[in-house]
């Protein structure tokens, strides 16, 4: 297990490798503009890509983004409708872009409540994009973060209750083997745009030692040069993990 002082060794200097973002504030856009707020959702589409796209020349390895929540199933049936339909069409969209770009993609939330062509597009996407060696983008689609801590405890008490897994190994360690995000590192910066101060439900156990911005900035308007700044604020932060420093 890692300690808190190899991991303050660990980031002293650097940049964070794993940024995960809320994307709050589209259908605020639009309606500031007098426009349906579904407009507001196809322009936060087209930012994901340029920040996506920008990764590389800020070092940033990792970017997880909040699409689409467990709780955003209570907006309007046109909203929701109006989403997936985005969904559907971003990934057939963007996917080739995103090859040619060497940019892997992954989804994590739970699949099953999601309708059969948008799965389908997903795990072509997941195909498509898997040898790609550059920027990792997951995109989180009805996802919540104790949604996904139930099912990995579910998925982990079937391992115990089979014998696969004794109870006495279960610890801190563990339990994220089962977790939707097992395969990538823990975010080391998590920013949320809007100007609104929560985290709602997003990577719970994943950004428990995670730093944080709250900007007042809509999503739409989140630019590469409003993301390089918060990067380089990250970078002369001092995290210390629980330890003193001497």
């Amino acid at each position: 297990m890692t300690g808190a002082r190899d991991m303050q060794e660990q980031s002293a200097g650097r940049g964070p490798r794993h940024v995960a973002i809320i994307m709050d504030g589209n259908g605020r856009w639009a309606q500031k503009r007098g426009r349906p707020r579904l407009f507001g959702h196809h322009a936060g589409a087209r930012r994901v890509k340029e920040i996506v796209t920008a990764c590389p020349d800020f070092g940033v390895e990792y970017v997880t983004i909040f699409a689409f929540s467990t709780e955003n199933w209570k907006r309007t049936q046109t909203e929701v409708a109006g989403l997936m339909s985005l969904f559907r069409r971003y990934i057939m969209k963007e996917m080739q872009e995103f090859v040619r770009e060497n940019v892997r993609v992954r989804f994590i939330g739970d699949r099953p409540r999601l309708d059969a062509k948008l799965r389908r597009l997903m795990d072509d996407a997941e195909a498509m994009t898997q040898g790609c060696t550059g920027t990792n983008l997951t995109i989180a689609l009805n996802y919540g973060g104790r949604d996904e801590v139930s099912r990995a405890t579910q998925r982990l008490a079937r391992d115990v209750a089979e014998g696969r897994l004794r109870p006495e190994d279960v610890n801190e360690e563990t339990l994220p083997k089962y977790l939707d995000t097992c395969v990538l590192p823990d975010p080391d910066l998590v920013i949320r745009t809007s100007g609104e101060a929560r985290i709602s439900n997003f990577l719970l156990w994943q950004s428990a030692y995670a730093e944080y911005e709250f900007i007042d900035t809509l999503w739409p308007d989140f630019t590469p040069e409003i993301f390089g700044e918060l990067l380089r604020g990250y970078g002369v932060r001092d995290r210390r993990f629980g330890a003193v420093t001497a």
